[in-house]
């Protein structure tokens, strides 16, 4: 699969990383892990997806630059629904963890609010919109991580569903609690393309299938499913209700495709993940996270489902199928 690292319409920031490499901060970094000490690190999510994917791409690479689970690394994962986010911090917490991972809103406001002095590496959210952190390049306090440009990107999204089908203007919009929609600018955005957008809310999986059918009541013709931990757990059965539906369907990322969106675009959560590593390297040999630049995608991944597409007897425009990274068949 290729994978672009400029995308245009995005701006400038995201093709630059931040500052994030402090010198000589790799495998042959200056800082050194004590000698035989044991470094604890927690992790706090609300899908097990997370934790899944943080031991598929960010433990390899942290035994990679010297941190190997079972020879000097404790990991410690605890998975919850929002409500129970703050009392599983506090449990972390309480294991005295030198480090912790926060993936998702619910988890990085629940870490953020729990402490002040244990470093954060966060996933997701942006630190710097939730008064964690005051700028990506030194945030200044106990929080670093790397962010996913959830705004930026929904507008992307949009863009490219109405470049594929420019003939459906009505376009549905699911976003839930946690969704860091950018509701203004995304309707700027709507505008600017001529495309209509009904926004539908959804606090539970309980709410999915009323929400397609509303969907259909209101006369929407393509969907964009907002950038939220829960809906990419919950992919499949979103796209199953999006083609029950007979919604052609973009997600956050191009994995989603797999699962049966009709177009999946966003940042590899691969390099992202494996970025993490590399901060958590930097605070396990002393760094502080204050002077740790919290990071922005540079590797973007765009996928088109043509098996979707055949289902819904849609013919998307040249342009989008040749600037996919993958076409599934």
């Amino acid at each position: 699969m290729r994978r672009r690292t400029l995308v245009s319409g995005l701006g400038a920031g995201l093709g630059a990383a931040a500052a994030g490499w402090l010198p000589g901060a790799g495998p042959m970094a200056a800082f050194a892990q004590t000698p035989g000490r044991v470094y604890r690190l927690g992790h706090l999510t609300s899908a097990e997806s997370s934790a899944a994917a943080t031991r598929d791409f960010t433990l390899p690479e942290l035994a990679r630059l010297g941190f190997a689970e079972g020879r000097n690394l404790v990991f410690d994962s605890r998975v919850g629904e929002a409500d129970a986010l703050p009392g599983l911090m506090r449990d972390l917490l309480a294991t005295r963890p030198d480090a912790v991972i926060a993936v998702g809103h619910p988890a990085v406001a629940a870490a953020g609010a729990a402490t002040r002095s244990v470093p954060i590496v966060t996933f997701g959210a942006d630190p710097t919109q939730i008064g964690l952190a005051a700028g990506y390049a030194r945030p200044g306090g106990n929080v670093t991580g790397v962010v996913i440009l959830n705004t930026e990107l929904e507008v992307k999204r949009l863009s490219i569903l109405r470049e594929a089908l420019p003939e459906r203007r009505r376009v549905a919009v699911l976003s839930s609690p946690t969704t860091e929609l950018g509701d203004a600018a995304l309707r700027d955005a709507a505008a600017g393309l001529g495309a209509e957008l009904l926004v539908f809310s959804v606090a539970a999986p309980s709410d999915y299938a009323a929400a397609f059918a509303a969907m259909r009541a209101a006369g929407a013709q393509a969907l964009l499913i907002g950038a939220a931990l829960e809906f990419f757990r919950d992919g499949r059965q979103l796209a199953a209700l999006a083609l029950e539906a007979r919604l052609p369907t973009i997600c956050q990322w191009a994995e989603m495709a797999h699962a049966g969106c009709l177009i999946g675009y966003g940042p590899s959560r691969a390099a992202l993940r494996k970025r993490m590593a590399s901060q958590l390297a930097q605070l396990f040999r002393g760094v502080a996270p204050a002077d740790i630049a919290i990071e922005r995608p540079t590797v973007f991944e765009f996928a088109v489902n043509q098996t979707v597409a055949r289902a819904l007897d849609l013919r998307l425009a040249d342009a989008s199928l040749m600037a996919a990274d993958e076409l599934i068949e």
